[in-house]
């Protein structure tokens, strides 16, 4: 059965809107006294699934009345489409509760891997591009949409290191992954950058060549430099040269919804609104 045939018995949520930013448990208490005065000034949250998968406690109890505040979406970091190893069932079990406990807008993860043999490796692999793992991650992109009965989006990854079997540009092994397994897409544009800068090539051509109709959210995020290298950190604001190919990346894709992810050194959440005031400027200002 084809990707498109498979799509048929799936549901597709309400699309995602806006600008959102990353939940994170430091700012719930300024988040719900937003939510009582009204001034919440996010559209959305992106919940990290792994943070609540789990049968239980506090952290539901949270998400919960979250959810009563917002739209949410779901991002995780392990589910290792990449790898071939065998799709681990118990973390789609726990993954498919937590959607039907939160019936986010959007489902997401890395297009990578994360583990072999049972041992994770606690960080996002690049894969070669090629043919062979086109087929290899569509083939399992699908079972995974098959599990959750809906597309799920994947991200593009910030790399430091390149294959001997790399055949095709990042960008295209990106599309041809969307359109084989019939998923979406979430572009990371600080990743575009921070990849185009370590591989020399350019950042623009990148949402370019993606499906418009595919990419579902655009990631914004900061980076560190560790010359020569630019890591993604997720521990600074957004540089201003990834601003500008965000706007550029909107002039090719349209207003795509957007999210602010803060991941170490996180700051007080009136500084990510910051950010997403300067994210909504430009999202409103595209023709």
């Amino acid at each position: 059965m084809s990707g498109r045939e498979r799509a048929a018995g799936r549901s597709q949520p309400t699309p995602l809107q806006g600008i959102g930013v990353g939940l994170r448990p430091v700012h719930y208490r300024e988040i719900f006294e937003r939510a009582e005065r009204g001034t919440l000034g996010v559209d959305w949250f992106e919940i990290l699934s792994e943070n609540f998968m789990v049968p239980g406690g506090k952290p539901l109890r949270m998400l919960d009345r979250v959810c009563e505040l917002a739209p949410v979406v779901l991002h995780g970091v392990s589910l290792n489409i990449g790898s071939v190893d065998p799709l681990d069932d118990d973390y789609l079990d726990a993954l498919a509760s937590l959607v039907s406990r939160t019936r986010p807008l959007l489902v997401s993860d890395h297009l990578c891997w994360t583990g072999v043999g049972g041992h994770p490796l606690h960080d996002l692999i690049p894969l070669p591009y090629c043919d062979e793992a086109v087929r290899h991650v569509s083939e399992r992109v699908a079972r995974v949409q098959d599990r959750l009965g809906r597309r799920i989006a994947l991200e593009n990854v910030s790399s430091y290191m390149s294959f001997e079997r790399d055949a095709i540009p990042e960008w295209d092994f990106l599309a041809r992954v969307a359109e084989e397994a019939d998923c979406l897409v979430l572009l990371d544009v600080n990743n575009v950058f921070v990849s185009a800068w370590n591989h020399g090539f350019e950042a623009e051509r990148y949402a370019r060549a993606l499906p418009r109709e595919r990419v579902a959210q655009i990631h914004l995020a900061g980076h560190s430099e560790q010359a020569p290298l630019l890591i993604d950190t997720h521990d600074h604001p957004v540089r201003d040269e990834v601003w500008q190919l965000y706007r550029d990346t909107l002039e090719a894709l349209g207003p795509v919804p957007t999210s602010i992810e803060w991941d170490d050194h996180i700051p007080p959440f009136s500084t990510l609104l910051e950010e997403v005031e300067r994210a909504r400027k430009i999202f409103e200002a595209l023709p």
